[in-house]
């Protein structure tokens, strides 16, 4: 039996928005939902769906072997609530600039 993929791609066929505090953070039709074993699935969003203007970068990047180099966006006090690639390994060119957000805004 051939192993199921590591990480898998799906568009999101639905609207998809993340508030936080009240605040509309992120509105788009155009998701994309990864998912990875041992992992919720999450949406990656265009930043230009995204508030942008509302988030700040980061100190904090991390390193993914399976899709890349990452940077951290923070929104206030509330620390490196989403996340994005810059630099993606190849076959993950899709989520490149993509933003998701961390599972305690979404609620779970």
């Amino acid at each position: 039996m051939p192993q199921a993929p590591r990480i898998e791609l799906h568009p999101v066929n639905q609207r998809v928005q993340v508030h936080v505090e009240g605040k509309l953070l992120a509105d788009s039709t155009q998701a994309l939902e990864l998912r990875e074993q041992g992992y919720s699935p999450r949406h990656y969003i265009p930043r230009e769906d995204v508030r942008m203007d509302l988030l700040t970068l980061s100190e904090t990047t991390t390193h993914c072997p399976f899709k890349g180099n990452t940077v951290y966006f923070s929104l206030g006090d509330k620390q490196d609530i989403a996340w994005s690639y810059e630099k993606t390994i190849e076959g993950m060119e899709a989520i490149a600039g993509r933003v998701a957000f961390g599972g305690e805004v979404l609620g779970g």
